[in-house]
């Protein structure tokens, strides 16, 4: 005889609770409190149960649906990241699906269900951060899956070299002749996203400290990634007597605050102000802004090949790629 195939009321049995509340946490997890949620999901997993809609899915071999885990959704560099995505996916005849997260409970709950409840083929993860457990079991469950600046060593991956980015935009500078440097970023750790801003700035330490130069912490301005609270705080900043001649803004938007910030003070650039920044956003070009190009949608390019290939070919090797970078010299610096 048969064993018979566990049901979502086996699970609501071992787990303690309500068949309502394990259909929640399948459907909508953000609304179940972690607790309860883990309680279920053991349930789940020693069982082995797998839900109707997955059981489908499994029968029907491939789901031709991938998955993209993303913060800051209308934040450009994203975008320009999932346009590249979409662009890749579109030659595969891929649907695309987008997953926000705001908030590490709600990283966590897609982390937890999406294995088990999503009818995907594969995941790509951008500038998220998670611990070896959520990574195993994405193993585990077969689940292919990309991470996009954030490496893990069982997981694939699309990377840059943050502390090398922040060497060349300080070697470009003193290049140019430059040597009282300033820096402007946001280096506090966020709650569940990467922080690549302190790399930069260490890596622009470390040229600079080749060089015999310094960077003084009065050249340091530390503001959020806002392009408005970037502005106020530069003018300020680049009022100073001693103020910095050439600044590596660690991101474009905020290097095209610091422009509007010296056209209001009425500094000229790159004459008495230079300012080069990170990303290479469309915008940047418009602004005719010299900044170091970490090649966006290249990257959300190259996860999509990289995770095809493993889908096709599940015994493939784990595989770190290493995305160049480059300085785009425009008018600024």
């Amino acid at each position: 005889m048969s064993k018979r195939n566990p049901t979502i009321y086996d699970v609501a049995s071992r787990a303690g609770v309500s068949i309502s509340t394990v259909s929640r946490v399948l459907n909508a997890p953000d609304r179940v409190n972690q607790e309860t949620r883990s309680a279920v999901m053991e349930a789940i997993e020693s069982l082995g149960f797998i839900p109707k809609a997955e059981a489908r899915a499994r029968a029907l071999k491939a789901y031709h649906r991938i998955g993209v885990l993303t913060p800051h959704f209308t934040a450009p560099s994203f975008v320009q990241r999932l346009r590249g995505v979409a662009a890749a996916l579109r030659k595969s005849h891929h649907e695309l699906i987008i997953y926000t997260v705001e908030t590490s409970a709600h990283l966590h709950s897609y982390l937890e269900t999406i294995p088990i409840t999503h009818s995907l083929d594969g995941l790509i993860v951008l500038s998220l951060q998670f611990d070896n457990n959520y990574a195993e079991r994405l193993v585990n469950h077969g689940l292919q899956t990309v991470l996009v600046e954030y490496p893990h060593n069982i997981l694939n991956s699309v990377e840059i070299d943050d502390i090398a980015g922040g060497r060349l935009a300080a070697e470009y500078l003193i290049h140019k002749g430059y040597q009282s440097l300033g820096f402007v970023g946001d280096t506090t750790i966020p709650e569940f996203g990467i922080q690549p801003i302190t790399l930069r700035l260490s890596g622009m330490r470390q040229a600079l400290a080749e060089c015999k130069l310094t960077l003084p912490e009065e050249n340091i301005l530390l503001a959020p990634y806002d392009m408005e609270v970037t502005r106020q705080k530069a003018i300020s900043f680049l009022r100073r007597v001693k103020r910095p001649k050439a600044i590596f803004a660690a991101t474009d938007l905020q290097a095209i605050a610091i422009l509007r910030a010296a056209r209001e003070i009425g500094l000229r650039v790159p004459q008495e102000l230079a300012v080069i920044g990170f990303d290479n956003l469309d915008l940047a070009e418009y602004f005719g802004l010299t900044t170091i190009s970490q090649h966006l949608d290249e990257s959300g390019q190259v996860a999509v090949e990289l995770l095809l290939s493993r889908i096709n070919d599940p015994g493939r090797p784990v595989q770190h790629i290493q995305l160049p970078l480059n300085v785009v010299e425009r008018e600024t610096a």
